[in-house]
This record gives C-alpha cells, sequence and structure tokens, in this order.
C-alpha cells in the first residue's frame, strides 16, 4: 500500500475553485469542505480499493471515485505504484467525465 498522493494541476485547481465557492455562500464552509475531502483521501490511502470503479473505462486502467460526504463531489482517483494519483475533484452533476482526457 503506498501512502503517497498527488493531485493533478487540474484536480487541486477544482479543488481550491470549489473551496472559493462554498466560502462565498457561508463563511466556513470551505473548511467543512476541505475536511470532507481530507477525509476522503485518508480513505483512499488507507484502502485505496475501497472506491468504486468507474465505468466504461479499459480494465487496464484502475480509476476509481469516492465520495465526499455532504458535498456533491467525487474524488476520482487511479492508483499507480508509487502514490494515489487523484485524477479530479468532481462535481456530481455537472460535466460527466470531463475529466477523462486526464487518463494515461
Amino acid at each position: 500500500m503506498t501512502s503517497r498522493v498527488r493531485f493533478e494541476d487540474e484536480a487541486d485547481a477544482e479543488y481550491r475553485a470549489a473551496a472559493r465557492w462554498y466560502e462565498g455562500r457561508r463563511t466556513g464552509l470551505a473548511l467543512e469542505f476541505f475536511d470532507a475531502v481530507d477525509a476522503a483521501v485518508r480513505q483512499i490511502v488507507d484502502l485505496p480499493r475501497a472506491g468504486a470503479k468507474v465505468p466504461r473505462l479499459p480494465t487496464s486502467l484502475p480509476v476509481r471515485r469516492i465520495p465526499v460526504k455532504r458535498f456533491p463531489y467525487h474524488v476520482v482517483y487511479l492508483e499507480e505504484s508509487a502514490a494515489i494519483r487523484v485524477l479530479a475533484l468532481a462535481h456530481d452533476r455537472r460535466k460527466p467525465g470531463y475529466w477523462k482526457s486526464r487518463l494515461p
């Protein structure tokens, strides 16, 4: 098991943009969002295969996703030998699969 997590630049940008949006809605909500994403990432580190496999992808690409509690997001990730690679922090109701262009 690996404990390294690497956010792709695009995923990091999505993370920060969502946090800014939540903070604009209510002071402190961004911190709650950060905590929820952090909990999802810790779950991935502890049990990398706990996330649901993303359907309709080649089996050679074990891309998984795990929900962010209380928020309409999933952490989309790929388990690699050296690290967990976060491909996207994907909103559940916007542009499904937009992040697939980030696959290796």
